[in-house]
């Protein structure tokens, strides 16, 4: 069924929230959908440049980090942080083939279209 889908929401963690301050990074908005034979994961990546967006996997991870293209300061409790990246990862609830995967960025959202990776196996019929 094309129409399903799922939005996942990951809760950064306090120490999380603290390095991501420390190291000057950003956690862009996304949103993954789930459908029959893939997943489509999008991320809002304003004001980045498409040669500055890197994507990469590890198991069934998929990691995007893109530097600004100028530092966007933010003040909170009389505090002024400059950012200088996004970065995100959100874990995905099956196995992905890597091989087949898309992207493309237009208008600062990144989309990226995954398939899955189909598992089952033959057996002999005696």
């Amino acid at each position: 069924m094309e129409d399903s889908f799922e939005i996942r929401t990951l809760f950064p963690t306090i120490n999380s929230l603290i390095d991501d301050i420390e190291h000057k990074i950003l956690s862009p908005l996304s949103y993954l959908k789930e459908f029959d034979n893939y997943w489509l994961v999008e991320f809002d990546l304003p004001m980045v440049s498409k040669k500055d967006i890197k994507v990469t996997f590890d198991g069934n991870t998929i990691s995007v980090e893109a530097k600004l293209k100028q530092k966007y300061s933010e003040e909170k409790l009389g505090k002024v942080t400059k950012f200088e990246y996004f970065k995100k990862s959100i874990s995905l609830p099956g196995k992905i083939d890597i091989k087949k995967t898309t992207a493309k960025f237009q208008k600062g959202i990144l989309e990226i279209k995954i398939p899955k990776k189909a598992i089952g196996r033959s057996i002999k019929i005696r």
